[in-house]
């Protein structure tokens, strides 16, 4: 594990927010590095990554390395007083290593080996890629260990983006040695996986392989033990380049998570220990109905990752992506927004993709800092502006951000959830968890993403969302919570399964049961389109269940089908909590209600109404800084008393936010929960 976890206000240089950016100097020419040194500090820039993929150009043949370029930018860069968050160049491999060894292919379930041209291809588990990047590494490492412009080590980039998964004859050997030291036996094995259905019986470990496309389905515990393992090889990978970095260098080392809602196959709790800093990238994605809500809880999650401390956005965009449908730019004023909403969730630093738009390869079109249009251009401007304002906040740096309401996040339980053969195709793990933390969000309840069994005794309220695979020991960390005065909310096909994908038989919510006072006896899943009303006025769709109440009350029935009559929403008084459960998929609007109502109970202070202004408060030893950020076409005011720091000047009464502004108060410490929204927009 890391020795200790660096403060990212030192990667600044001068212990202030970081803004940074992604460079890719060997894309130009080095009288275009002279340009854009000098637009960078003009724009406030502290910190620049480069090096991200340059395996090719500081190695063009195995074992003949060329540095004189790289020599070159870092020392321009450390003679205008930007820092280098320096990558090892690994993420990509040449294209005389694939040539040499085409077995360093990853190879996907069906057998199919992907071709080199893109990125990342590359098997985890390969000996000769580990060999040769490794090398690389070192060679990197006694070059520039000590050069005074390294501030961080950037291992590979984006690990598990596109490879996260080989099924290859190399990853099957590996996933056997895994195995091996999880189970020790094969009947260990053989009875944690259930392999009596289907005559899937081991009796030698060299039978056993990844779970490569069948004839029919595969075995679930199988294919959950194949994310585990995947996950904990890229991670073995990435402890593998930071020990030679840390063995000659002192320079904090980190690699690039990606929690965001398209990408799942690496578990964060597992890696989040070994990381210097916690850095995530993050881009809007608008093929979901809510991006700013899903932008929160990465911003929240990421935080959650860092134990509550400060955090470093390594990548988002100024603008468009290139990999969407449909690569929507962004509107004026809505970058400054999403910046500062990840600097409110507890990010200390702010970078993108990229410095300088590209005008060749897959990402041409992908937005930059610089954009195609030159410094003649709005985003060029907003760039600007956004380094202004985090001069103005620079005491920011260092801060916490607080939150009374915890919700319980598992990438083992996504895994799991989402598997096939289950009561409903439908029902996705990430859409629960989204839906509970927009209720949360639009009731401006400030959370903090938590493991399963993670200590949940300083939070007024816990929400577990589809937490369909839970350990015994999970399940009673939130029963304890409960009974000492928590409150909780947990909603459908949670506590279904434990490690193994093994259910828990009784009844439904297995697992959760006892704190919750109810019993299901079946699943009644319902197709989409289809909805159901409740007694309370709210809808129900996708998801019922025939409930039966032991010791819980009925909040909300189903007053149609064949289910009429029975209990979608219960609440049980379980020794000096209360525990709710949810049972089926409520509309928005309904969900909001329970969570607000629950919260409430629990002692939460809930705002009236959001109105689209986003509230998140950071504290520090002698202030707090309120985060607000109207995300609507509406002024609004919020009742306040400090000093605005963008605008700067003295708040007495009220804060005004423009439509589409962002607003930050500095108050004294601790800041009143009285303090809210005003009934409406200002007029």
């Amino acid at each position: 594990m890391s020795p200790s976890r660096t403060p990212v206000k030192e990667l600044s240089g001068n212990g202030k927010l970081v803004y940074g950016c992604d460079y890719n100097p060997e894309q130009w020419d080095s009288g275009t590095w002279q340009e854009d040194v000098r637009l960078m500090k003009q724009a406030g820039v502290n910190l620049v990554a480069i090096n991200i993929f340059g395996w090719a150009e500081l190695e063009g043949s195995p074992g003949e390395y060329s540095f004189d370029r790289l020599d070159e930018i870092l020392d321009l860069l450390h003679a205008n007083n930007i820092g280098v968050n320096l990558g090892t160049g690994t993420s990509s491999t040449p294209a005389w290593l694939t040539t040499l060894y085409p077995e360093i292919l990853p190879q996907s379930a069906s057998g199919t080996r992907a071709w080199p041209g893109g990125r990342q291809a590359w098997c985890p588990s390969s000996p000769q890629y580990r060999e040769h990047a490794l090398r690389l590494v070192d060679e990197m490492v006694r070059r520039y260990g000590a050069h005074p412009a390294v501030r961080l080590w950037h291992v590979s980039n984006e690990l598990g983006c596109h490879n996260a998964l080989c099924y290859c004859d190399v990853s099957a050997a590996a996933f056997r040695g895994w195995l091996v030291a999880r189970y020790g036996t094969l009947d260990s094995l053989n009875q944690a996986w259930g392999t009596t259905f289907w005559s899937q019986r081991y009796s030698a470990w060299e039978q056993i392989l990844p779970p490569r496309t069948t004839i029919s389905t595969n075995n679930p515990t199988q294919v959950l033990d194949f994310h585990r393992f995947s996950s904990d090889e890229l991670l073995g990978y990435y402890q593998a380049e930071a020990d030679v970095l840390r063995q000659q260098s002192t320079v904090p080392v980190t690699t690039n998570f990606m929690v965001t809602a398209h990408i799942r196959n690496l578990d964060y709790w597992s890696w989040a220990p070994h990381m210097d800093v916690i850095a995530n990238d993050h881009y809007l994605d608008h093929r979901l109905d809510a991006p700013t809500t899903e932008l929160a809880f990465a911003a929240d999650a990421t935080r959650g990752l860092a134990q509550g401390l400060p955090w470093l956005l390594m990548e988002h965009s100024t603008s468009a992506v290139n990999w969407q449908p449909r690569n929507i730019a962004k509107r004026p004023g809505e970058m400054l927004r999403n910046s500062l909403a990840h600097v409110a969730r507890g990010a200390d630093g702010l970078c993108f993709f990229q410095w300088r738009a590209s005008v060749q390869g897959s990402e041409k079109f992908h937005s930059a800092m610089l954009p195609h249009a030159g410094t003649d251009s709005r985003i060029w401007r907003e760039v600007l502006e956004l380094g202004g304002i985090l001069e103005t906040l620079a005491e920011v740096a260092g801060t916490t951000v607080q939150a009374e309401a915890a919700l319980v996040f598992s990438w083992e339980a996504w895994w799991a959830h989402d598997q096939e053969s289950h009561p409903s195709s439908d029902v996705r793990y990430l859409d629960q968890v989204h839906a509970m933390y927009a209720a949360l969000w639009q009731a401006g309840i400030t959370v903090d993403i938590v493991a399963p069994g993670a200590d949940l005794s300083g939070y007024k309220l816990a929400v577990v969302p589809g937490l369909y695979l839970v350990r015994e020991s999970e399940s009673a960390v939130l029963a304890n919570y409960v009974t000492k005065g928590g409150t909780a909310v947990v909603t459908y096909f949670s506590g279904i399964v434990d490690e193994n994908e093994k259910v828990l038989t009784g009844g439904y919510p297995g697992a959760f049961r006892s704190v919750l006072g109810i019993r299901s006896e079946e699943f009644y899943p319902l197709p989409p389109g289809q909805s159901l009303t409740l007694d309370n006025g709210s809808t129900a769709s996708l998801w019922t269940e025939a409930m039966r109440l032991e010791g819980a009350e009925a909040m909300a029935t189903f007053t149609e089908g064949h289910l009429a009559g029975t209990a979608a929403v219960t609440r049980n008084r379980h020794g000096a909590g209360d525990a709710w459960y949810v049972g089926t998929v409520l509309d928005p609007a309904g969900l909001r209600e329970v969570v607000t109502e629950a919260a409430r109970a629990s002692g939460i202070t809930v705002l009236a109404s959001p109105h689209g202004l986003e509230v998140v408060v950071r504290s520090g030893a002698d202030s707090n800084y309120v985060f607000l950020i109207n995300h609507s076409d509406e002024e609004h005011k919020y009742a306040a008393h400090g000093h605005e720091l963008i605008v700067g000047e003295d708040v007495s009464h009220a804060v005004v936010i423009p439509a589409g502004a962002v607003r930050v108060v500095r108050t004294p410490n601790p800041v009143p929960h009285t303090t809210g929204l005003s009934t409406g927009p200002k007029g």
